[in-house]
């Protein structure tokens, strides 16, 4: 079901059907194109998609698919239905040819010979059609190559047309005889030739030399210098000429009547053929045109879901193609537990295409349309596709456009299921805002519950602080570059988004005393309000991209890591070994010495104690010793490398464990000077006020009033742990700092900025500038009134790693730049 009656116009669909006929090599595609709908059969859009991209792939295979002669000869079979009519000649040229086009493509589908189908659902819809052999050969028994009957279609027609080409044979010579003597006498030029007039040879001729030849003049030239004489000799025989034309026409009717009536009873089976012809007419046109979008079949899953990404809007695409530029792709997720998207951010962000390339590409999807989508992407089906989007106003029904969309959407409530999705453009606009915010968040409501599925458009808060607190909604952003004033046309999702009306306005030109008289009115709290979730946004963006180069790193010592543990569990293997040989070398050299002291004191007993001798003896054992000794010191070496192993790899347990003896940590209690974070989130920050339940926390420079059950308590050893410590870099990494050096400029411009935006652009300047070891840097400031300039120090006093910071030497802009010596 699709609502409302001009869904087709409103999604662009419309275009896309005559983009797709235009494809359509006769009326019988262009038919089926307009009769392409949509549907919620899972297995006949299955069918479809998979006709279409195998029909794509025939498109890039090598062998040449037959489409040569679709043509469309319903009206003229239909025609014929009664006794006594008949086709003519083109109309059974071109039924023959056409039936040749449907037996090829029938035998095109067929098996290969070793039994293999190629294209299984294109060959299931060519397996019952009729094709007409026999009937082909009685046409080309009739027609000759060029769609004429030919000489011997009947013995009677043979014998009429020898005739006429024995008497016009007959007429010519005669005509040249007579033309050669008017020639010689000087009646006509010599370069004047019979011609043909009214079916009939005569003879051009000045009219002064008229009554010269005898004959009927029939004709004359328009400028009157001309007349045109049939010769008396040859009246007879050309009058000879008409009459066997008039037998050959009936001659030639007779034989295409009776070939009418044996083509009469097989009219029925030729219109169902001619159904498969248009069938794959059209399925040619949509492959076709999926090649011109670079549509794919993605996989679809017979359940609700949106899972695409890098999806593109193919009327938008085919446009900026024209004008050389690039789409920018749309990432969407919907699931059964983030069903309905509420879609916030300034106006010309790309909402409304956003939620249009939704709706026209599942449209798409179940009419049986390949979509531009990327290969991983996953599609699903839905029973209704249900959108409100435009000006609705009617003069003709008194309707306003506020009360066109409450119509629109009473039909929703009334109809919406867990099989549905709903699209709506600039949700509860077109009223008095508050009132107009309330009923949009009961329908939203009332949508939620019934497990719709949809995209919606809105610049309420209420429904974003909604979509936030309600399980089944999820807020999502259309980006937008704060700094260059211009929408990046990106979807993010799991954040709502700003309309940052106070910056386009001040960027089209809008007098700031206007600008500062509404931002009066409306309060500080709420224009900061978006400033600050912007700041958020791109906060998040900035700390998920370190975050994931954090990931990478601890994957990469984790692989380091584990090398070194295999590495040290071979030194220990080694040292057991060692440990065990030096025990067997000990329990040796023990038994060595006791021989040898032994041996010592027999030599010296038996010598009586020679001074000599006994001097000799002691040597022997005194060296005997030290080699003992030497042995015993190389035993220590050994036991001090293990020692010093042994001590780094505690050293590394305890870095990978964290410090185990850290005070008592509760984590229920949050107290002012607490480190916290948002659930879900990596962002640290110190919690400077408790109102109740309400915390103002101090995110880096940003300070936010975030509810205590959205926080957690950390400890420092989990911001520690969290904090990258390793020195094991790969080559990647090196290049990749190697080539953020080379291009990381020394300078940067605040000027022009507010207080708040120009630390944050400082501070990452300053974070690249200690990353890539840059020892100097400049930041412009301006002079001004001195604020930002004492903002801009005031936090460079508080950054670890600078030497110090001065103004600029005065030739080179003095205290309007502020030079960073870093360490």
């Amino acid at each position: 079901m699709i609502y409302p009656q001009n869904f087709e116009q409103k999604t662009g669909f419309d275009k896309i059907r005559q983009l797709i006929s235009e494809k359509c090599l006769s009326p019988l595609g262009v038919e089926r194109v307009g009769e392409m709908n949509f549907s919620s059969e899972f297995d006949i859009v299955s069918v479809r998609l998979n006709q279409t991209e195998e029909f794509v792939r025939i498109i890039h295979g090598d062998i040449e698919f037959p489409a040569n002669y679709f043509y469309d000869v319903r009206y003229s079979l239909k025609r014929i239905r009664p006794e006594g009519t008949w086709l003519d000649e083109k109309e059974v040229f071109d039924l023959k040819r056409s039936l040749q086009t449907i037996n090829e493509i029938v035998r095109f589908f067929k098996p290969t010979t070793e039994g293999e189908v190629l294209y299984p659902a294109l060959t299931e819809l060519a397996g019952d059609v009729l094709v007409f052999p026999q009937l082909i050969k009685q046409i080309d028994a009739i027609l000759d190559k060029f769609g004429k009957v030919k000489d011997n279609a009947s013995p009677e027609l043979a014998q009429l047309r020898k005739e006429m080409t024995t008497t016009m044979n007959g007429i010519s010579r005669s005509l040249q005889s007579i033309l050669r003597a008017a020639q010689s006498e000087g009646i006509v030029d010599k370069d004047v030739a019979p011609t043909m007039r009214d079916g009939r040879l005569m003879i051009p001729v000045a009219p002064a030399f008229k009554r010269k030849i005898k004959g009927i003049v029939h004709d004359e030239s328009a400028s009157g210098k001309t007349v045109f004489i049939e010769p008396d000799v040859v009246v007879e025989a050309n009058n000879r000429i008409r009459e066997l034309e008039g037998e050959e026409r009936r001659e030639i009717i007779r034989i295409l009547t009776t070939f009418t009536d044996m083509l009469r009873p097989l009219i029925p089976d030729i219109l169902q053929s001619y159904e498969f012809l248009a069938d794959i007419d059209f399925i040619r046109a949509k492959a076709l045109f999926a090649g011109q979008i670079q549509g794919i079949r993605p996989v679809m899953e017979n359940m609700q879901q949106l899972d695409w990404g890098q999806a593109v809007h193919p009327l938008l695409y085919l446009s900026h193609q024209r004008q050389g530029k690039k789409v920018i792709p749309l990432d969407i997720t919907l699931t059964a537990q983030k069903r309905l998207l509420i879609i916030s951010g300034p106006n010309a962000g790309g909402k409304s295409v956003c939620l249009k390339t939704v709706g026209l590409l599942q449209y798409m999807l179940q009419c049986g349309l390949l979509i531009p989508l990327h290969e991983s992407s996953k599609t699903g089906i839905f029973n209704r596709i249900f959108i409100d989007i435009g000006d609705e106003q009617s003069i003709e029904n008194d309707l306003s456009t506020y009360s066109s969309h409450l119509t629109n959407m009473k039909y929703f409530v009334k109809h919406c299921d867990a099989k549905t999705i709903i699209l709506i453009d600039e949700f509860g606009s077109g009223t008095e805002p508050q009132i107009g915010g309330a009923i949009a968040e009961a329908l939203l409501d009332r949508f939620n519950r019934n497990q719709s599925y949809g995209v919606i458009t809105t610049h309420y808060q209420n429904l974003k602080h909604f979509a936030e607190e309600t399980e089944g909604i999820v807020n999502g952003a259309m980006l937008y570059d704060r700094h260059h004033m211009q929408p990046l046309f990106q979807l993010s999702i799991g954040n709502p988004g700003s309309s940052f009306a106070i910056e386009i306005a001040r960027k089209i030109g809008l007098p700031e005393e206007v600008i500062t008289d509404a931002s009066e009115k409306v309060g500080v709290d709420y224009v900061n309000m978006d400033k600050y979730l912007q700041d958020i946004v791109r906060d998040k963006r900035y700390w998920e991209g370190k975050r994931q180069n954090i990931r990478q790193q601890e994957k990469k010592l984790e692989d380091v890591t584990s090398r070194y543990e295999q590495d040290l569990e071979t030194v220990n293997k080694q040292r057991k070994e060692i440990i065990r040989e030096a025990k067997a070398e000990a329990q040796r050299i023990l038994s060595e010495a006791n021989a040898q002291i032994e041996t010592t004191i027999r030599d010296i007993k038996k010598v009586q104690a020679e001074k000599e001798q006994t001097k000799l003896a002691r040597k022997a054992l005194d060296d005997f010793k030290a080699s003992v000794l030497n042995a015993d010191e190389e035993d220590a070496k050994i036991a001090r490398k293990m020692a010093k192993i042994k001590e780094r790899n505690e050293r590394k347990k305890q870095t990978q464990k964290g410090i185990s003896n850290q005070q008592t940590f509760n984590r229920d209690v949050i107290e002012i000077g607490d480190f916290v974070r948002l659930k879900g989130q990596t962002s640290v920050g110190t919690v400077m006020e408790i109102q109740g339940k309400q915390l103002l926390v101090a995110f880096g420079m940003i300070k936010s009033n975030v509810k205590l059950e959205q926080l957690e308590k950390v400890s420092k050893g989990q911001i520690k742990r969290e904090s990258p410590k390793s020195t094991f870099v790969s080559s990647q990494t090196v290049d990749e700092m190697h080539e953020k050096k080379i291009n990381f400029k020394q300078e940067i411009d605040v000027r022009g900025m507010r207080g708040d935006e120009a630390l944050q652009a400082v501070t990452y300047f300053v974070d690249d500038a200690i990353q890539v070891g840059a020892g100097r840097i400049r930041i412009l400031h301006g002079t001004g009134t001195g604020i930002l300039r004492q903002l801009i120090r005031d936090y460079l006093r508080s950054v670890p790693g600078i030497r110090q910071y001065h103004d600029e030497h005065i030739q080179f802009g003095g205290a309007g730049i502020t030079v960073v010596e870093l360490e």
